[in-house]
């Protein structure tokens, strides 16, 4: 089968920087493929390749070559060599996704599921940044005002115990019924401070806390997730580990409460429906988010939620992603109130 791929580098601009432990984003580089074949004239099928700089296993300096290389494989063979790409799963989403448009007759929604024929949404959870005391504070207070029963903060930048106030001001005055609370370290903790400082958030009912400590250290994690007052969910901890027998020892030897997903750091699609296989044979829950794709690696990501936790989700996912910049692309996805919604008649 003959294919041809255009592909192209693109950049995105935040509306607002964006915070974390390891720095602000600023801008968002990212590299669209755009697959075409003879055999369905007129059809293309769009994908999104977009490593995160200093996270990705795939963040490299030649990228693109990588990238070029990859679809001139596809071109040749017709088929993705997922062992191949398994060391660039950005690459492999991308790859995954415009084949998947493409198989669907160029269509935006990729599956067949309530979420795709505009009969639900997905409950996703608000998103506050990393900022001072004050623009946090503002941040929540928006997104409680929007509607949002889930809120998830970017926590490790600022001095734990103004942290810590902010949280129990939001508990002062929102129960856990009214407003679950997640927050994020990105593995800024300590690992000797980590337990102390779980054991302070544990009394404000939060529900996980997200890699509080940096990744690599699987026997400090698998201590804390022992001892822990507060579920601990894996990210950053899952990026690289690409084999089955790999996946498979991590969640042994770690056995966290939750996996957060991400299909451009986690394996696209195939390793991300891997991870949560693995995950619901050990009775660990998770849940899938973007990693600052566009609307188009979003639509992608958000059509796969629903077809893996099928269409009663009743976690809230991380796609909150689309307002985030300036310059995003244009596709049939609609925040209302607390959840994503696709437009299939727009």
């Amino acid at each position: 089968m003959m294919f041809h791929i255009d592909i192209a580098p693109h950049t995105l601009h935040f509306k607002q920087p964006a915070g974390t432990s390891r720095g602000v984003y600023r801008t968002r580089k990212t590299w669209f493929v755009t697959f075409s074949s003879p055999q369905k004239p007129g059809v293309v099928g769009v994908g999104e390749c977009a490593p995160l700089p200093n996270l990705s296993c795939d963040d490299l300096p030649n990228y693109e070559q990588c990238l070029r290389q990859a679809c001139q494989r596809f071109c040749e063979t017709g088929v993705i060599n997922h062992d191949e790409l398994s060391p660039y799963p950005s690459i492999r989403f991308g790859l995954e996704t415009a084949l998947w448009q493409w198989q669907r007759d160029g269509h935006a929604n990729l599956s067949q599921t309530p979420f795709a024929r505009g009969e639900m949404g997905i409950p996703i959870n608000g998103l506050v940044w990393m900022g001072t005391f004050e623009e946090m504070a503002m941040r929540i207070e928006e997104k409680l005002n929007q509607g949002f029963r889930c809120v998830k903060l970017k926590i490790g930048a600022i001095d734990f115990d103004r942290e810590l106030q902010l949280l129990k001001d939001i508990r002062a005055t929102f129960s856990p019924r009214q407003v679950e609370l997640r927050v994020d370290a990105n593995g800024a903790f300590a690992p000797a401070e980590a337990l102390s400082k779980l054991e302070k958030l544990a009394p404000l009912d939060l529900h996980s806390i997200e890699q509080p400590i940096a990744k690599g250290l699987w026997n400090e994690m698998a201590d804390l997730c022992k001892r822990s007052p507060l579920p601990i969910a894996l990210d950053e901890e899952l990026i690289g580990t690409n084999t089955l027998a790999d996946k498979e020892e991590l969640l042994d030897t770690i056995a966290p409460q939750y996996l957060v997903l991400k299909p451009s750091l986690h394996g696209g699609i195939r390793g991300t429906n891997e991870w949560i296989s693995l995950a619901e044979d050990r009775k660990i829950g998770s849940w899938i988010t973007s990693a600052l794709e566009s609307n188009v690696g979003l639509n992608a990501i958000a059509h796969l939620a629903a077809e893996a936790y099928g269409p009663q989700i009743a976690m809230p996912q991380g796609l909150g992603t689309g307002q985030l910049f300036t310059d995003n692309i244009d596709m049939p996805l609609q925040i209302k109130g607390d959840c994503l919604w696709f437009l299939p008649n727009s």
